[in-house]
């Protein structure tokens, strides 16, 4: 991977880039959830009240895990890995901005070049691997935010970057009503992006005021294509 992009100067930086999958395929009434597992200090916890909501509901979702939260929390990964109504994305080695120039996001650095972005990626993967028995299809930086040649790597790496059009949760800050209100006006075909790693924050109680709203007006909710 070096060889191949390390000489190559990134032309684009964001959320949303060629090659990212960010809104679903289909037009129809489908939503994706998407809800990250951040790890590190202070991002260790887990929101057992949102899995139990999407589990009572019976809805999908594809949970992005680091390998810090995983760390933490081996017994919760085993019991989400064993239930078919999650899929398990990759959210990195140490949540780091992929970049191969060293650009940061929100005060956190990025990573510095091919050679990190590859370690970024490959060794969450291979720890996922292991533990699915299969390699993960999706990966979502720390941030969600990439370069271009970031996301080639990811590609040739075997995933594919998930964006997102709607963003919950804002970082797990947003309230109860602000999550509420975010996920009732996510148009068809949207990812949803939010978090699962801060139980004292509002997700959980804005995910359980939405979801039967969103299945009372016919919205269906599916895992990333």
């Amino acid at each position: 991977m070096v060889a191949r992009y390390g000489g190559l100067r990134p032309q684009a930086w964001g959320l949303d880039l060629p090659g990212m999958v960010s809104r679903l395929p289909a037009a129809g009434r489908e939503l994706a959830l998407t809800f990250d597992a951040c790890g590190g200090p202070g991002g260790r916890g887990y929101d057992r009240a949102l899995i139990d909501t999407l589990r009572r509901w019976a809805v999908p979702a594809t949970l992005f895990l680091n390998t810090r939260w995983i760390d933490a929390n081996p017994s919760v990964v085993a019991e989400l890995i064993a239930d078919p109504l999650f899929e398990i994305g990759n959210h990195g080695t140490a949540h780091r901005p992929l970049s191969t120039s060293g650009r940061s996001a929100y005060g956190i650095a990025g990573t510095r070049d091919a050679g990190e972005v590859f370690d970024e990626v490959a060794g969450n993967h291979l720890r996922l691997t292991t533990l699915l028995g299969t390699p993960p299809r999706y990966f979502r930086s720390g941030t969600a935010h990439y370069d271009d040649i970031a996301v080639r790597i990811v590609g040739d790496l075997g995933e594919t970057v998930a964006g997102f059009g709607v963003n919950a949760d804002s970082g797990a800050t947003a309230s109860p009503a602000q999550v509420a209100a975010a996920l009732l006006s996510a148009a068809p075909g949207a990812v949803v992006i939010g978090h699962l790693n801060h139980p004292d924050h509002g997700t959980a109680a804005g995910v359980a005021a939405a979801l039967p709203q969103l299945l009372d007006r016919g919205s269906r909710f599916t895992h990333l294509p």
